[in-house]
């Protein structure tokens, strides 16, 4: 039975009535843990064509030498004061001279729930938080569905700069952020990782699974022992609020591993 706080937030979220499906989600204790997930075949690489014998000699080609990626800076994350100067300072990627500000991050350092996005978009540009605009009001109605004060969260996303007209991230700007994302998490040292959204999902995970097949398992953090659920993005949600249902069982199932986490 929910509490009439919690179906005030429901409301909220745009669920105006809740009926429990045991057929659709188990209401247990038990959590469902993933499979661990392959990488995609690789298909072998061709051999390479046998040589033309003929009267003379083949001409040598020259040889070409891959070009190494630049050398992305490495900077001092061992604290929080050094690991804000650093992110304030990176200038490993383009859009750290395209964005208007740098978004590190917001809420609770010692926080139990770790919520992890995919990149700031404009409001967040602007003002240098991570999730100040609408998805970011809808995901506060979430956390408080579940009794979570959304101040007592960490809200991060896997980039600290807003890409321009908000495309996809891409790999070398991930990559150039990587260390502050992995500093945070070691930093706050969560009970639970929340990924909204597929950037942040696929990233995290190291795969390329969609979101609608990594929601409803509980994952593991890779190289951790942290339980990571994921869910579909609020910006996904206003865009799709047939959703919120089944967002609602990802929120549900994130309550309880928290209050086992807790115990």
């Amino acid at each position: 039975m929910l509490t009439p706080r919690q179906q005030h937030c429901l409301r909220g979220i745009g669920i105006t009535r809740w009926q429990e499906r045991s057929s659709v989600v188990p209401m247990t204790d038990e959590f469902p843990v993933s499979d661990s997930l392959q990488n995609p075949d690789v298909l072998p690489a061709s051999s390479p064509a046998e040589p033309q014998v003929g009267e003379h000699a083949p001409v040598s080609k020259p040889v070409v030498q891959p070009v190494a990626p630049p050398t992305q800076q490495q900077f001092d994350v061992s604290d929080w004061p050094h690991l804000l100067d650093s992110i304030e300072a990176c200038r490993n990627c383009a859009l750290a001279d395209s964005c208007t500000r740098k978004v590190p991050g917001k809420g609770f350092e010692q926080a139990d729930l770790m919520i992890i996005g995919e990149a700031p978009g404009h409001e967040e540009d602007l003002q240098g938080k991570p999730f100040v605009g609408r998805a970011g009001q809808l995901l506060d109605k979430m956390m408080m569905a579940i009794d979570l004060d959304p101040k007592k969260v960490y809200i991060t996303n896997i980039l600290k700069c807003r890409p321009p007209n908000n495309r996809d991230p891409r790999p070398e700007e991930i990559q150039a952020c990587s260390q502050f994302l992995r500093a945070q998490i070691a930093l706050i040292k969560p009970k639970v990782i929340f990924s909204v959204g597929r950037i942040s999902a696929q990233n995290l995970l190291q795969n390329s699974t969609p979101v609608g097949k990594l929601r409803g398992i509980q994952h593991v953090l890779p190289a951790t022992d942290i339980p990571l659920l994921v869910t579909y993005h609020p910006a996904y949600l206003l865009r799709n609020p047939a959703e919120k249902a089944r967002v609602w069982q990802d929120l549900k199932t994130l309550r309880r591993l928290l209050n086992h986490a807790a115990d």
